[in-house]
């Protein structure tokens, strides 16, 4: 389905019947990678799901967005469908997005419950090391950047960002890579405690990408809120012990 939002055309999905659960999708994925957890939600309940811009089938913003232009846009794609109550629930980049919502007082509409699968949202702590590598990077970048370093070493920009650059990095366009350098700079922590909604958290106990540190410090930010770690997984933690999640998540989704 197709859905006009800010003259972009967005990809999304809406099935089944009963609560709308709004599923928010990681960095640089597509929503056909959840179909699966989309078939559970939807036995019981009514499963929303969207590519966001610059992910899946859904094109690029005009701008480098940050964080905060995202939740104006799922504010704007709720509105348009007229949602009054809904469960938010969000994998990796989605619970940020998520995150960062609920710090606002006011919405159009009421969040029930939340899910955070894995989420982003909490800046990890520099070490040294990584500072100095960091700062290595952006004076060489710097110097093969300038014309007369192009001349003498073409292609070097793209190496030194695929030797330090992330792999999330290395894959996305030029103008998402913007929009991914303004999302993982912004330390949502403070924001935690604004989450008044009870809030399950489902997270792997192998995340290198978030790790569970991470889910120990949400879970002691957020007032209402319980942690399932899943074990022997990692950033996609639900669909790996995907037994696990079903049974933990239909609990939480319909119960009063």
């Amino acid at each position: 389905m197709e859905i006009l939002i800010e003259n972009i055309q967005v990809n999304y999905i809406d099935e089944g019947k009963g609560t709308p659960v709004i599923f928010l999708q990681g960095w640089g994925t597509n929503i056909d990678l959840y179909y699966r957890v989309f078939d559970k939600i939807k036995q019981k309940n009514r499963i929303i799901a969207l590519d966001f811009p610059g992910f899946g089938k859904t094109p690029e913003p005009e701008t480098a967005w940050a964080v905060d232009n995202y939740v104006d846009f799922l504010e704007k794609f709720i509105e348009k469908l007229k949602l009054k109550k809904v469960v938010l629930m969000g994998h990796s980049f989605g619970g940020r997005v998520i995150i960062k919502l609920m710090s606002r007082k006011d919405k159009n509409f009421e969040v029930e419950k939340i899910v955070l699968l894995d989420s982003a949202g909490i800046k990890p702590k520099t070490t040294v090391k990584k500072q100095l590598r960091q700062k290595w990077y952006k004076i060489c970048k710097k110097v093969v950047s300038s014309k007369p370093g192009e001349k003498l070493f073409p292609g070097m920009v793209q190496k030194l960002q695929n030797k330090y650059g992330s792999a999330d990095y290395r894959k996305a366009s030029p103008l998402m890579k913007q929009v991914l350098v303004k999302t993982v700079n912004e330390d949502l922590t403070d924001l935690l405690p604004n989450i008044n909604r009870p809030t399950l958290l489902i997270w792997g106990d192998l995340d290198t990408a978030t790790p569970l540190s991470d889910a120990k410090l949400m879970e002691e930010k957020i007032p209402d809120a319980g942690l399932v770690v899943l074990k022997n997984t990692g950033h996609y933690s639900f669909l790996e012990d995907f037994y696990t999640f079903s049974k933990v998540i239909d609990v939480f989704l319909n119960s009063k």
